[in-house]
């Protein structure tokens, strides 16, 4: 089996990210500390911070503007020196439908 040509294939996203730019809670053992969100979507979203190296996985408390706060745990799916990518934990159904809320005016 030969690659394909062009080099590796790059999955598509399944779930469309939209412009944040709202603050975000990182809560840590004791304390929590403030971040930016760059973009969100259904699936996760892109942190304009730095986490340790070593660390794998976030708590988050997103405040959504105008609906509910959502507290989630999250995997650190990348990084880029601007920031991480994160993708959400579960979420019970009052947090997805908060979550589809606030993307649906926003998407393009």
């Amino acid at each position: 089996m030969q690659p394909s040509p062009g080099g590796p294939h790059i999955a598509e996203r399944f779930h469309p990210r939209v412009e944040a730019n709202f603050p975000v809670k990182v809560l840590l053992p004791g304390r929590s500390v403030m971040a930016q969100a760059r973009d969100v979507s259904m699936a996760g979203l892109f942190l304009l911070a730095h986490p340790g190296d070593a660390q794998r996985h976030l708590t988050l408390s997103l405040p959504l503007p105008g609906e509910r706060e959502i507290v989630t745990t999250c995997t650190i799916r990348r990084r880029e020196a601007d920031g991480v990518a994160l993708e959400f934990g579960a979420l019970d159904w009052d947090d997805l439908i908060a979550l589809a809320r606030f993307l649906h005016p926003r998407l393009p």
